[in-house]
């Protein structure tokens, strides 16, 4: 049995958490730093093959010290100049998710042919057919939060300037660790998931004081409190383009508004971990969906645009925060980004890589959208209703890709008689059907007030 003394950073050990069913359990965890408080020994634990969201500072109570694993000795890797330097365990292992070979070619459909009704076995109610097309290799879709969902099999790579970039800093010891306790925003107290680069002097406080409607931050609620009688803003800056009901959002300018945006980013990568921040948010547009109430509009959650993708990207980053998380926001976010991209008269995806909620989000929105469009076919003349891959992409503004990837998840594809045919099945069909009665918030056209500029014509913009 090893001595509390014996445990240092990079050992491994099993350790005492609640599960979501709260019920004790002990998997495996590596301990990332440890600190002395009074005498008393706190360690900072990441619980392995779990999301990082979860590690914690524990007391050595929880710590099964009869099965305390030495620090892993980290390989060595070739350097610039011949020589070897020691390689990151945590940068490898990311490596090998990133790189992921292309899963079995799926036929599918060609982007032009038109899809007709199709029974098959008896037991579809709907189904598609297709003239046989270029066959296209199906999306790979990892486990790993920093998953990639290219849809050619291959990870596409990731934007590296701007405001929230993809991070590939996952072996520094500082940004693994959380160093924010609790934000209180408004009527909320936040727990954030992951570090962010808030001043140092601040991470030492039990609780970061957050104004609500500008997002500044200060050291003591009487900080806030003082704040607050100055702060004259009760919706974010910018200009409301939507409203309905106590939803609205607003169209912030990273450039005009950059202080308001800078402090977004920062709150925003408390629960971001796939990105690190930078401080040009010039190149952005930032669209925050609020709630109102008669003290102001409240900030649910935001997404960020490039002013120009040049990979038809219509969103950088994307945010619910968890007070408002699984209340079907996080879908009204991403329909109102796609609705936006049918105003500007294109197709658009979201930036990759996903997170890991991201990915679930996207995908459950893409599957109802597409599903939408297919059951709602009317038959013509007595045949079979037709539609095409280009079509379904004109009527959503999804990129193709990202609809025939889709197609492929829900294994809606098979090859019959010469042709491939779209089938869905009873269980789909009733799947789909029970999904959208849940779905309540949804995006109405008609409140949306949006012209959209042509960035290209306004110099640096």
């Amino acid at each position: 049995m090893a001595e509390v003394g014996e445990v240092s950073e990079g050992c491994r050990l099993p350790v005492l958490r609640r599960n979501q069913d709260n019920e004790d359990e002990w998997p495996l965890a590596e301990i990332l730093s440890v600190k002395d408080i009074s005498g008393r020994k706190l360690f900072y634990v990441h619980y392995i093959d779990f999301n990082k969201r979860l590690d914690e500072w524990v007391t050595q109570e929880r710590l099964d010290l009869q099965r305390v694993q030495g620090p892993r000795r980290e390989p060595r890797t070739p350097g610039k100049n011949g020589g070897s330097r020691p390689g990151s365990p945590d940068r490898d292992t990311k490596r090998k998710v990133e790189v992921v070979s292309p899963a079995t070619p799926v036929p599918t459909p060609s982007e032009t042919s038109p899809a007709a009704l199709f029974p098959q076995n008896g037991s579809a109610r709907r189904a598609a057919a297709a003239q046989p097309g270029r066959k296209r290799k199906s999306a790979c879709l990892g486990t790993d939060e920093d998953s990639q969902d290219s849809s050619d099999g291959a990870p596409s790579a990731p934007r590296m300037t701007g405001s929230l970039v993809s991070d590939r800093s996952h072996d520094d010891i500082v940004t693994r660790m959380k160093n924010i306790e609790c934000i209180e925003l408004g009527r909320h107290r936040l727990k954030p998931w992951y570090f962010s680069p808030y001043p140092q002097e601040l991470t030492a406080l039990p609780v970061l004081y957050l104004c609500e409607f500008c997002l500044k931050y200060g050291h003591s609620l009487r900080c806030l409190q003082r704040h607050l009688t100055k702060c004259d803003l009760r919706h974010p800056p910018g200009n409301e383009i939507y409203r309905k009901g106590t939803i609205s959002f607003f169209e912030i300018d990273g450039r005009k508004n950059k202080s308001y945006s800078q402090n977004l980013c920062l709150l925003a990568k408390c629960f971001l971990d796939h990105k690190t921040l930078y401080y040009d948010t010039d190149p952005f547009l930032f669209y925050v969906m609020t709630e109102y109430d008669p003290k102001g509009f409240h900030i649910v959650g935001y997404f960020s645009k490039e002013k120009e993708s040049t990979e038809d990207y219509n969103v950088a980053c994307i945010l619910t925060l968890p007070p408002y998380q699984r209340r079907g926001y996080g879908k009204l976010l991403i329909e109102f980004s796609y609705e936006l991209s049918k105003v500007e008269g294109k197709t658009g995806t979201p930036e990759k890589p996903l997170s890991d909620l991201g990915l679930l989000s996207y995908r459950s929105y893409w599957s109802q959208t597409i599903l939408e469009i297919l059951m709602g076919l009317k038959a013509e003349g007595g045949e079979r209703p037709q539609i095409t891959i280009n079509e379904i992409s004109e009527i959503t503004s999804i990129k193709k890709e990202d609809v025939i990837s889709t197609l492929q998840y829900l294994n809606l594809i098979n090859y019959y008689k010469g042709q491939y045919i779209l089938t869905l099945s009873e269980d789909i069909v009733e799947g789909h059907e029970r999904a959208m009665l849940k779905r309540v918030l949804r995006i109405d056209a008609k409140c949306l007030h949006f012209t959209p500029k042509d960035w290209s014509k306004r110099g640096k913009w």
